[in-house]
C-alpha cells in the first residue's frame, strides 16, 4: 500500500483523501443512524434496545431516600362523612385496664378508623317472574310485562356488566382473567360466550356518546393528533388520536395517511392542528390551508440527533439546541411575566432561533433542518400568536400511552367488531379521566339507558 501509494501524483492523492473522508463521513452517518433512541428521535422509548447511562447525581452522589421528602405536605385521604357509613361501632371500657378502677370521660377525641370490606355475597342475585293469564273474553293468553332492563339484560344486569367491560376495556384484562375474577371473587362462574355478548352490548350502547364526539371534531379549536400502531391477525393497522380540550377520540383505521384526516376534520377544518413532523400532517396543511402547531418537543430530538454527527453539524446542532432552551426557559417562566413580556420575550427567543438555523453547515442533515425550518418555520412558532394552542404535543401522546399499554397487553383485535370496542372503550376511558368522572358510572348509565331504549348519555361537556 505504502509503496502504491509513493507512486500517486499529488491531484490523484487529494482525489484519494477526498475519496477517503467521504467514506468516514457515510460511515459516521450510518452509525448515527443506528444509534438513533428516543432522545434523539421520534422513536418510543420502548424501542431502545441499549438504554443510555445517567448522568451521576450532583453533589455527593447519595440518592434521595424513599417516600416523602422533608418539606413536603402531608397528604391523607378525605375522611367518610357520616351518610356514608353503612355501621358504626362504639368500643368503651368499664374499668381501668391497669387497676381496675373507675373511669371518668376524657376529653380527648375518641381513636377513629374507617375501614372499607367487600360483603360475603357481593352480587345480588333476583329472579322477575312474569305471570301468565288467561282472558276468556278474547280467549288468549297473556304474560305480564317485564322491565326492559331485565328483558335486554337478560343473564347479568346493567352494573355487572358495566363491572365486565371496565374490566374489560380499562383493566386491560382477557377474558380467562375475567372469568377468574368473576369466579373466585364474586362466586359467579360465566363462560366466555357470555362475556364477549356483554362486552358487545356495551359496545352497541356507546355507538351514541361516540358517533356525537366524532361528528364534533371539526369543530373544534384546537386539536393534537398522534397516531401508533395497531396489530390484527398479521395485519398492521393504526390508531389515530384526538385530542380536544374537553375530550378525547380514538380512530383505528388501515391508512396512516392524510386521508384520516380528511374523512375526520373535512377540507375545510378553520381550527390548529397540534402533532409531530410526519409527512401526513404536512400533507393535509399543505393541501387545505390548515394551521399547524408541529411539537417542539420532537424538534428538539431532531436537533439532538444532529449533535451525534460529524465536527460541524454537531456545532450547528449545539447552537440550535441552546436556544430552544432558551425558548422554553421563556415558556417555563409564563407565570412570572406580564402577558405583554412573555409575548415579546417569546418572540425575541423565536428571533434568535430562526436566525441561527438560517447558516447551516454543507452537510445533509444540516440543510434539511434550515429547509424546515425555511418552510415551515411558522408552524413551529403558532403557539405564540393563538392563545389556547401548545408548544408540544405531549397532550396527545399522554393520551395514546393507554392504547400502547392495551396493545402490549391484549395483541390487537381479531376483526371489525374488536376495532369498534376499542375505538370507544378508548375513548371512553381516555375522556371520563380527562373531565374527571367516573368512567365505570358512565358505562353503566350508557347500558342502562340501552336496554331502556333511552337516549345515551352524552361525552360532549358543554361549559357553562
Amino acid at each position: 500500500m505504502a509503496d502504491n501509494l509513493e507512486q500517486l501524483s499529488k491531484r490523484q492523492l487529494i482525489a484519494l483523501v477526498r475519496q477517503l473522508i467521504g467514506r468516514v463521513e457515510a460511515f459516521e452517518r450510518e452509525n448515527a443512524q443506528l444509534k438513533k433512541n428516543s432522545s434523539t428521535s421520534s422513536k418510543p422509548p420502548s424501542s431502545d434496545i441499549v438504554k443510555p447511562e445517567s448522568k451521576p447525581a450532583k453533589g455527593k452522589g447519595c440518592k434521595r431516600k424513599i417516600g416523602g421528602q422533608p418539606g413536603h405536605p402531608k397528604h391523607e385521604r378525605t375522611p367518610f362523612t357520616p351518610a356514608q357509613l353503612d355501621a358504626a361501632w362504639d368500643y368503651t371500657l368499664e374499668q381501668c385496664p391497669d387497676c381496675g378502677g373507675g373511669l371518668k370521660r376524657a376529653r380527648r377525641k375518641p381513636r377513629i378508623i374507617q375501614q372499607v370490606e367487600l360483603l360475603d355475597q357481593p352480587v345480588r342475585i333476583e329472579e322477575h317472574r312474569a305471570h301468565a293469564y288467561w282472558c276468556p273474553g278474547c280467549r288468549k293468553q297473556h304474560l305480564a310485562p317485564l322491565p326492559e332492563e331485565v328483558t335486554q339484560g337478560g343473564l347479568v344486569g346493567p352494573r355487572l356488566t358495566a363491572l365486565v367491560a371496565y374490566l374489560k376495556g380499562g383493566c386491560h384484562a382477557s377474558y380467562s382473567t375475567i372469568q377468574a375474577f368473576l369466579r373466585d371473587v364474586l362466586g359467579l362462574p360465566m363462560s366466555s360466550a357470555q362475556l364477549v355478548k356483554l362486552v358487545r352490548k356495551t359496545r352497541r350502547s356507546l355507538d351514541g356518546a361516540y358517533d356525537q364526539l366524532l361528528a364534533n371534531l371539526p369543530d373544534e379549536a384546537h386539536l393534537n393528533i398522534d397516531e401508533t400502531g395497531h396489530k390484527q391477525c398479521g395485519k398492521k393497522l393504526w390508531t389515530w388520536c384526538f385530542r380536544a380540550k374537553l375530550y378525547t377520540l380514538f380512530r383505528i383505521d388501515p391508512s396512516r395517511g392524510s386521508r384520516v384526516l380528511i374523512e375526520v376534520l373535512g377540507k375545510a377544518f378553520a381550527g390548529v392542528v397540534g402533532s409531530d413532523f410526519f409527512s401526513a400532517y404536512r400533507k393535509y396543511m399543505g393541501d387545505f390551508n390548515v394551521a399547524v402547531q408541529f411539537c417542539l418537543a420532537h424538534l428538539i430530538r431532531d436537533v439532538k440527533y444532529l449533535t451525534t454527527l460529524d465536527a460541524a453539524t454537531k456545532k450547528y446542532g449545539e447552537r440550535l439546541l441552546g436556544h430552544l432552551r432558551g425558548l422554553f426557559k421563556v415558556i417555563h417562566r409564563h407565570e412570572t411575566m406580564t402577558a405583554k413580556r412573555f409575548q415579546q420575550a417569546l418572540q425575541q427567543a423565536r428571533k434568535i432561533l430562526v436566525s441561527a438555523a438560517k447558516h447551516p453547515p454543507w452537510t445533509p442533515e444540516a440543510k434539511n433542518m434550515a429547509d424546515r425550518f425555511r418552510k415551515h418555520g411558522d408552524a413551529y412558532f403558532r403557539f405564540i400568536t393563538t392563545p389556547g394552542v401548545e408548544p408540544t404535543n405531549n397532550l396527545a401522546e399522554q393520551a395514546i400511552r393507554f392504547v400502547v399499554i392495551d396493545r402490549k397487553v391484549t395483541q390487537g383485535t381479531r376483526g371489525s367488531d374488536g376495532q369498534r370496542w376499542c375505538e370507544r372503550i378508548w375513548t371512553v376511558m381516555a375522556t371520563c379521566a380527562q373531565q374527571d368522572q367516573s368512567a365505570f358510572d358512565f358505562l353503566h348509565q350508557s347500558i342502562l339507558a340501552h336496554f331502556t331504549g333511552q337516549p345515551s348519555p352524552s361525552l360532549l361537556v358543554i361549559p357553562s
